[in-house]
């Protein structure tokens, strides 16, 4: 390809934060959480939960991601003792919550509205826990005052619910969770009630408490930004299974399945059938391109076997002239420009019709000189860009 006028991209979602789940010493830190075959089956055919497993390592923040009814809140909500197993097991430190009600279970619970006391102060909010198990007057004090310095709202320690702002009240409902010193926090959908600027500072301030206290955190949400920005490790959830697991960059970069490469991120999908398949590469063959795909790995496949090539848009290249590869590229023109600030999403039609989007950095796209719609251009990718998905 010729550099100089190919144009790289954007750096992909989940990869501005190279985080690494705490190291753990033993096994049973490996497992600190264990759902085993767990099923809730709410009768007339709906299985909300369908036969899920996982672990959770202690000090870890475990994220549950999936669109609305894909099972992530029930799963959450069997954890805190708020809905029953219909069957399997789910233990925290080796210990079986199933004869265990909601009041007892070694968890605290933050909801999405915060449900934060009206009439009571912050300090009182945050106190309300302990206070319910009689706690000593002078160790309840000094545990409030240590988790309101934590969150930073110790001069807010008077103030009412109502004269905080959304990221404030967020702080506190933490702080309340945290206050009890319990073994796993459950957040359900902790950024939902924030804007998105407050919600993405909060992201990263709300991580540090977490890690700094180093409680075991799972946490559910919607969100893919969220999740990859949040957690050490995330479950993508779809219908009730867990579709994949894995670290945000492993889940991104790695998809092992058409659902996970769509739901995470945006992604351009290539259909066409397998040529050639080596230990090292894999060429495909596909009605869109004019060109062969080619992977720099091999996969479990057989000749002739239908398949999909995941390309991100922040691996597509721009060109004015066509690549020197003979292969991964194809002739395009441009139908529209997204500017987004720090980038710009390129959208392009090939000429067999196929859409592509390409994520390019605003600074490299200038370099190309004007676009406008119908300019010519082509596209191209490394052999180390496209991931395999057996349809």
């Amino acid at each position: 390809m010729n550099q100089s006028n190919a144009i790289g991209a954007a750096v992909a979602p989940g990869q501005t934060l190279a985080r690494g789940a705490p190291a753990q010493q033993d096994g049973r830190a490996e497992r600190f959480v264990e759902v085993i075959d767990v099923v809730k089956d709410f009768g007339s055919g709906t299985i909300a939960v369908d036969n899920v497993s996982l672990q959770v390592r202690k000090g870890e923040i475990f994220a549950l991601l999936g669109s609305s009814g894909s099972g992530k809140s029930t799963l959450l909500r069997m954890l805190a003792g708020l809905e029953t197993v219909s069957t399997g097991k789910i233990l925290i430190d080796g210990e079986d919550l199933a004869a265990m009600p909601p009041y007892r279970r070694p968890v605290n619970m933050m909801f999405q509205s915060y449900a934060l006391f009206p009439h009571m102060t912050v300090e009182g909010n945050v106190a309300f826990g302990l206070q319910q198990e009689n706690t000593p007057k002078p160790e309840l004090r000094e545990r409030v005052a240590q988790v309101l310095e934590l969150v930073q709202m110790s001069r807010y320690a008077k103030r009412k619910p109502h004269q905080l702002s959304g990221g404030q009240q967020q702080r506190v409902a933490l702080a309340r969770s945290l206050v009890k010193r319990p073994k796993v926090l459950l957040l359900d959908e902790p950024m939902s009630a924030l804007d998105k600027q407050i919600r993405q500072r909060t992201q990263i301030e709300v991580v540090n408490i977490i890690e700094s206290v180093g409680v075991t955190c799972i946490m559910v949400t919607h969100d893919q930004e969220e999740a990859m920005t949040m957690a050490h490790r995330l479950a993508v959830m779809s219908e009730g299974r867990i579709v994949q697991i894995g670290t945000p960059h492993e889940v991104y970069e790695f998809p092992n399945s058409r659902f996970s490469a769509e739901f995470i991120g945006s992604t351009n999908l290539f259909e066409g059938v397998i040529v050639e398949d080596e230990a090292d590469h894999v060429y495909i063959e596909s009605p869109a391109l004019p060109a062969r795909i080619y992977v720099g790995h091999g996969v479990s496949g057989t000749i002739g076997m239908g398949v999909a090539v995941s390309v991100r848009p922040e691996r597509v290249a721009l060109s004015r002239t066509q690549p020197e590869q003979n292969y991964n590229w194809a002739p395009a023109t441009l139908t529209n420009l997204a500017y987004m600030g720090g980038y710009t999403l390129v959208h392009l039609v090939l000429d067999s019709g196929r859409k592509v989007v390409a994520n390019v950095s605003s600074l490299a796209l200038s370099e190309l000189g004007p676009l406008e719609a119908e300019s010519r251009l082509f596209i191209s990718w490394s052999a180390g860009s496209g991931v395999v998905l057996v349809k």
